[in-house]
């Protein structure tokens, strides 16, 4: 079914999601691996840019993945800078509550984000953006099936070292020929 699987399901991220995601923005642990600005926010720059930039922006459409059994939010997964015209979008995803990294929530929830994208949207190209040190993530994207497009040399500042940015994709073909390899 759209937007749910097992044990995630995806909501519409609402100005209610505020409290929650100023949380995650600025636990450091949480945003070491994802965000290039780490940072203390204010909750009423956390509230501005949830309004602005998350809800209040026509080429984005973000989610709470929340846990079905509780009802908990755990993260925040989104296609960004959709271009219907060339029918590509960037995708992020986002798990901020510690007790579910590691245990396959972010693959689900990537999976049905991915599935609106490319059964519904009917876009052809999926991409992303990863720390060249979140081994775990670039792992589990390459198991989805993204294909490694290229690096931004030394882009990120992280701990006194410089890191790379890597650039990834996967194209609508891919991803539903992985989908019938998978049910086979």
């Amino acid at each position: 079914m759209l937007f749910q699987s097992a044990r995630v399901a995806l909501r519409k991220m609402t100005a209610e999601d505020v409290d929650v995601y100023h949380a995650w923005r600025n636990d450091v642990e949480v945003m070491q691996t994802t965000s290039p600005f780490i940072d203390n926010h204010t909750w009423e720059s956390t509230q501005e840019f949830v309004s602005q930039v998350i809800l209040g922006s026509s080429s984005s459409k973000s989610y709470i993945i929340v846990d079905k059994q509780t009802q908990t939010p755990i993260g925040v997964t989104a296609l960004i800078q959709i271009d219907l015209k060339n029918r590509n979008a960037e995708c992020i995803i986002d798990i901020g509550a510690k007790d579910y990294w590691g245990k396959g929530y972010g693959s689900e929830a990537l999976k049905l984000l991915l599935d609106y994208a490319f059964l519904e949207m009917n876009l052809h190209r999926v991409s992303l953006r990863v720390f060249s040190f979140n081994e775990k993530a670039i792992k589990l994207y390459e198991r989805i099936g993204f294909q490694h497009e290229g690096i931004s040399r030394q882009f990120l500042f992280r701990a006194g070292k410089w890191h790379d940015i890597v650039h990834m994709g996967i194209l609508q073909e891919e991803y539903v020929s992985g989908l019938s390899d998978v049910r086979s």
